[in-house]
Protein backbone atom coordinates (compact mmCIF):
# COMPACT_ATOMS: atom_id res chain seq x y z
CA UNK A 1 0.00 0.00 0.00
CA UNK A 2 1.39 3.39 -1.03
CA UNK A 3 0.38 6.50 0.87
CA UNK A 4 -2.13 4.41 2.83
CA UNK A 5 -4.14 3.82 -0.36
CA UNK A 6 -4.84 0.33 -1.61
CA UNK A 7 -3.77 -0.18 -5.22
CA UNK A 8 -6.24 -1.79 -7.61
CA UNK A 9 -5.50 -3.13 -11.09
CA UNK A 10 -8.68 -2.81 -13.16
CA UNK A 11 -8.66 -4.49 -16.58
CA UNK A 12 -11.83 -3.66 -18.53
CA UNK A 13 -12.14 -3.22 -22.31
CA UNK A 14 -15.49 -1.40 -22.14
CA UNK A 15 -14.27 2.21 -22.11
CA UNK A 16 -17.37 3.67 -20.46
CA UNK A 17 -17.68 1.02 -17.75
CA UNK A 18 -13.93 1.14 -17.10
CA UNK A 19 -13.89 4.92 -16.55
CA UNK A 20 -17.08 4.91 -14.46
CA UNK A 21 -15.70 2.14 -12.23
CA UNK A 22 -12.26 3.76 -11.98
CA UNK A 23 -13.78 7.10 -10.93
CA UNK A 24 -16.12 5.41 -8.44
CA UNK A 25 -13.29 3.49 -6.78
CA UNK A 26 -11.04 6.55 -6.71
CA UNK A 27 -13.80 8.49 -4.95
CA UNK A 28 -13.71 5.69 -2.35
CA UNK A 29 -9.98 6.48 -1.85
CA UNK A 30 -8.41 3.67 -3.90
CA UNK A 31 -5.47 4.09 -6.26
CA UNK A 32 -6.73 2.57 -9.53
CA UNK A 33 -4.75 1.64 -12.65
CA UNK A 34 -7.07 1.02 -15.62
CA UNK A 35 -5.93 -1.06 -18.60
CA UNK A 36 -8.12 -2.01 -21.55
CA UNK A 37 -6.60 -5.30 -22.66
CA UNK A 38 -4.94 -8.31 -21.03
CA UNK A 39 -1.41 -7.70 -22.29
CA UNK A 40 -1.37 -4.15 -20.96
CA UNK A 41 -2.82 -5.47 -17.70
CA UNK A 42 0.01 -8.00 -17.39
CA UNK A 43 2.62 -5.33 -18.15
CA UNK A 44 1.15 -3.14 -15.42
CA UNK A 45 1.20 -6.02 -12.92
CA UNK A 46 4.84 -6.75 -13.77
CA UNK A 47 5.73 -3.07 -13.18
CA UNK A 48 3.87 -2.47 -9.92
CA UNK A 49 2.57 -4.22 -6.85
CA UNK A 50 -1.23 -4.29 -6.51
CA UNK A 51 -3.43 -5.21 -3.55
CA UNK A 52 -6.28 -6.59 -5.69
CA UNK A 53 -7.00 -7.24 -9.39
CA UNK A 54 -10.39 -6.79 -11.08
CA UNK A 55 -10.34 -8.58 -14.43
CA UNK A 56 -12.84 -8.52 -17.25
CA UNK A 57 -12.97 -11.98 -18.86
CA UNK A 58 -13.50 -11.01 -22.51
CA UNK A 59 -10.65 -8.67 -23.51
CA UNK A 60 -8.56 -8.24 -26.67
CA UNK A 61 -4.97 -9.55 -26.98
CA UNK A 62 -5.22 -11.61 -23.76
CA UNK A 63 -8.45 -12.72 -22.09
CA UNK A 64 -9.03 -12.41 -18.36
CA UNK A 65 -8.59 -16.11 -17.64
CA UNK A 66 -5.16 -16.18 -19.31
CA UNK A 67 -4.20 -12.95 -17.54
CA UNK A 68 -5.24 -14.48 -14.21
CA UNK A 69 -2.93 -17.46 -14.82
CA UNK A 70 -0.03 -15.11 -15.60
CA UNK A 71 -0.75 -13.04 -12.48
CA UNK A 72 -0.99 -16.16 -10.31
CA UNK A 73 2.45 -17.26 -11.58
CA UNK A 74 3.90 -13.95 -10.38
CA UNK A 75 1.93 -13.65 -7.13
CA UNK A 76 -0.08 -16.68 -5.98
CA UNK A 77 -1.73 -14.72 -3.17
CA UNK A 78 -3.01 -11.45 -4.67
CA UNK A 79 -6.84 -11.34 -4.56
CA UNK A 80 -8.57 -11.66 -7.95
CA UNK A 81 -12.12 -10.75 -8.96
CA UNK A 82 -13.54 -11.58 -12.37
CA UNK A 83 -16.04 -9.09 -13.81
CA UNK A 84 -17.83 -10.84 -16.64
CA UNK A 85 -20.87 -10.90 -18.90
CA UNK A 86 -20.25 -14.65 -19.24
CA UNK A 87 -22.79 -16.26 -16.95
CA UNK A 88 -22.46 -19.91 -18.02
CA UNK A 89 -21.79 -22.25 -15.13
CA UNK A 90 -18.68 -23.58 -16.89
CA UNK A 91 -17.15 -20.08 -17.09
CA UNK A 92 -17.86 -19.38 -13.43
CA UNK A 93 -16.33 -22.73 -12.42
CA UNK A 94 -13.26 -22.01 -14.56
CA UNK A 95 -12.87 -18.64 -12.86
CA UNK A 96 -12.87 -20.17 -9.41
CA UNK A 97 -10.53 -22.98 -10.52
CA UNK A 98 -8.05 -20.27 -11.53
CA UNK A 99 -8.07 -19.06 -7.94
CA UNK A 100 -10.59 -16.21 -8.15
CA UNK A 101 -11.83 -14.83 -4.86
CA UNK A 102 -15.08 -13.81 -6.53
CA UNK A 103 -16.79 -14.01 -9.94
CA UNK A 104 -19.14 -11.07 -10.44
CA UNK A 105 -21.53 -11.14 -13.39
CA UNK A 106 -22.47 -8.03 -15.35
CA UNK A 107 -24.46 -5.91 -14.86
CA UNK A 108 -23.53 -5.51 -11.19
CA UNK A 109 -24.10 -3.00 -8.42
CA UNK A 110 -20.96 -0.89 -7.91
CA UNK A 111 -21.75 -0.46 -4.22
CA UNK A 112 -21.90 -4.25 -3.73
CA UNK A 113 -18.57 -4.60 -5.58
CA UNK A 114 -17.04 -1.96 -3.32
CA UNK A 115 -18.23 -3.79 -0.18
CA UNK A 116 -16.74 -7.05 -1.48
CA UNK A 117 -13.42 -5.32 -2.20
CA UNK A 118 -13.35 -3.80 1.29
CA UNK A 119 -14.13 -7.17 2.90
CA UNK A 120 -11.36 -9.08 1.13
CA UNK A 121 -8.76 -6.34 1.65
CA UNK A 122 -9.61 -6.21 5.36
CA UNK A 123 -9.29 -10.01 5.58
CA UNK A 124 -5.91 -9.92 3.86
CA UNK A 125 -4.67 -7.10 6.09
CA UNK A 126 -5.57 -9.13 9.19
CA UNK A 127 -3.85 -12.22 7.76
CA UNK A 128 -0.74 -10.17 6.95
CA UNK A 129 -0.64 -8.82 10.50
CA UNK A 130 -0.83 -12.37 11.85
CA UNK A 131 1.93 -13.43 9.46
CA UNK A 132 4.12 -10.47 10.49
CA UNK A 133 3.81 -11.46 14.15
CA UNK A 134 4.45 -15.16 13.53
CA UNK A 135 7.59 -16.64 15.07
CA UNK A 136 9.16 -20.07 14.51
CA UNK A 137 11.00 -22.63 16.63
CA UNK A 138 13.34 -24.55 14.34
CA UNK A 139 15.10 -27.21 16.38
CA UNK A 140 17.36 -25.34 18.80
CA UNK A 141 16.88 -22.06 16.91
CA UNK A 142 14.24 -19.39 17.44
CA UNK A 143 13.38 -17.29 14.40
CA UNK A 144 11.63 -13.91 14.64
CA UNK A 145 10.96 -12.65 11.08
CA UNK A 146 9.57 -9.31 12.25
CA UNK A 147 12.89 -8.44 13.94
CA UNK A 148 14.90 -10.42 11.33
CA UNK A 149 16.55 -12.35 14.18
CA UNK A 150 17.74 -15.95 14.29
CA UNK A 151 18.63 -16.87 17.90
CA UNK A 152 20.67 -19.89 19.05
CA UNK A 153 22.28 -20.46 22.47
CA UNK A 154 21.73 -16.80 23.40
CA UNK A 155 23.48 -15.56 20.25
CA UNK A 156 21.53 -13.48 17.73
CA UNK A 157 22.16 -13.47 13.99
CA UNK A 158 20.53 -10.49 12.29
CA UNK A 159 19.39 -11.47 8.80
CA UNK A 160 19.38 -9.35 5.67
CA UNK A 161 15.92 -8.64 4.19
CA UNK A 162 16.31 -11.33 1.49
CA UNK A 163 17.75 -13.88 3.97
CA UNK A 164 14.84 -13.15 6.29
CA UNK A 165 12.16 -13.49 3.62
CA UNK A 166 13.66 -16.71 2.26
CA UNK A 167 13.95 -18.32 5.71
CA UNK A 168 10.39 -17.20 6.48
CA UNK A 169 9.07 -18.90 3.34
CA UNK A 170 11.05 -22.05 4.17
CA UNK A 171 9.74 -22.01 7.74
CA UNK A 172 6.16 -21.57 6.53
CA UNK A 173 6.68 -24.67 4.36
CA UNK A 174 8.62 -26.55 7.06
CA UNK A 175 9.09 -30.24 6.16
CA UNK A 176 7.29 -29.54 2.88
CA UNK A 177 8.37 -28.34 -0.56
CA UNK A 178 8.95 -24.63 -1.15
CA UNK A 179 8.72 -24.32 -4.95
CA UNK A 180 11.81 -22.62 -6.34
CA UNK A 181 9.77 -20.56 -8.80
CA UNK A 182 7.45 -19.23 -6.08
CA UNK A 183 10.35 -18.05 -3.89
CA UNK A 184 12.13 -16.42 -6.83
CA UNK A 185 9.05 -14.54 -8.02
CA UNK A 186 8.05 -13.38 -4.54
CA UNK A 187 11.51 -12.31 -3.31
CA UNK A 188 13.48 -11.54 -6.48
CA UNK A 189 10.57 -10.56 -8.74
CA UNK A 190 11.27 -13.09 -11.51
CA UNK A 191 12.70 -16.58 -11.98
CA UNK A 192 15.59 -15.73 -14.31
CA UNK A 193 18.78 -17.79 -14.36
CA UNK A 194 20.77 -15.04 -12.60
CA UNK A 195 18.17 -14.64 -9.85
CA UNK A 196 18.26 -18.43 -9.42
CA UNK A 197 22.03 -18.32 -8.91
CA UNK A 198 21.55 -15.48 -6.39
CA UNK A 199 19.00 -17.54 -4.46
CA UNK A 200 21.42 -20.48 -4.31
CA UNK A 201 23.94 -18.15 -2.63
CA UNK A 202 21.34 -17.17 -0.03
CA UNK A 203 20.42 -20.82 0.58
CA UNK A 204 24.11 -21.50 1.28
CA UNK A 205 24.16 -18.61 3.77
CA UNK A 206 21.10 -19.95 5.59
CA UNK A 207 22.65 -23.43 5.77
CA UNK A 208 25.71 -21.85 7.40
CA UNK A 209 23.55 -20.01 9.97
CA UNK A 210 21.67 -23.24 10.84
CA UNK A 211 24.70 -25.59 10.94
CA UNK A 212 24.87 -25.84 14.75
CA UNK A 213 21.78 -28.08 14.90
CA UNK A 214 22.37 -31.37 13.10
CA UNK A 215 18.63 -32.05 13.02
CA UNK A 216 18.06 -29.09 10.68
CA UNK A 217 18.74 -29.35 6.98
CA UNK A 218 17.77 -27.40 3.88
CA UNK A 219 17.36 -30.07 1.22
CA UNK A 220 17.56 -29.29 -2.48
CA UNK A 221 14.71 -31.07 -4.31
CA UNK A 222 16.28 -31.11 -7.76
CA UNK A 223 14.35 -29.11 -10.34
CA UNK A 224 11.52 -28.30 -7.91
CA UNK A 225 12.72 -26.29 -4.94
CA UNK A 226 13.84 -26.66 -1.32
CA UNK A 227 12.62 -28.32 1.85
CA UNK A 228 13.50 -27.14 5.36
CA UNK A 229 13.74 -30.31 7.43
CA UNK A 230 13.35 -29.48 11.10
CA UNK A 231 11.92 -31.20 14.21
Amino acid sequence: MEGNKYKILLCEDDQNLGMVLKNYLELSDYDVTLERDGRLGLAAFQREKFDICLLDVMMPNMDGFTLAEEIRDIDPEVPLFFLSAKTMKEDIIQGYKLGADDYITKPFDSEVLLLKIKAILKRNEELNKESENMQFDLGRYHFNPKLRELIHDGKTQTLSPKENELLKMLAEHKNDLLPRERALKKIWGSDTYFNGRSMDVYIAKLRKYLKDDEQIEIVNIHGNGFRLVAP
